[in-house]
């Protein structure tokens, strides 16, 4: 893997990682409004947090790649 394709990926990520984020805000203002916890806004966090987890993971793996052409 290049150093361009890295850089891509992980860019790529990164964009991913600030859409989940402003996806989350978004459902937190609408729990506000709405003054509860509605099991589809429960439900939507729960897919964030997958989501979240899944992309940390996918860093660690490019954080292990990079430290394998490294070596």
């Amino acid at each position: 893997m290049t150093a361009d394709r890295i850089a891509t990926a992980l860019a790529r990520i990164e964009a991913a990682m600030t859409r989940i984020d402003a996806a989350r805000e978004v459902v937190a203002g609408a729990e506000a409004k709405a003054g509860g916890g509605s099991a589809r806004v429960v439900e939507l966090v729960n897919v964030h947090e997958r989501l979240r987890e899944q992309v940390a993971e996918s860093l660690r793996e490019l954080d292990d790649l990079l430290a394998q052409l490294e070596d």
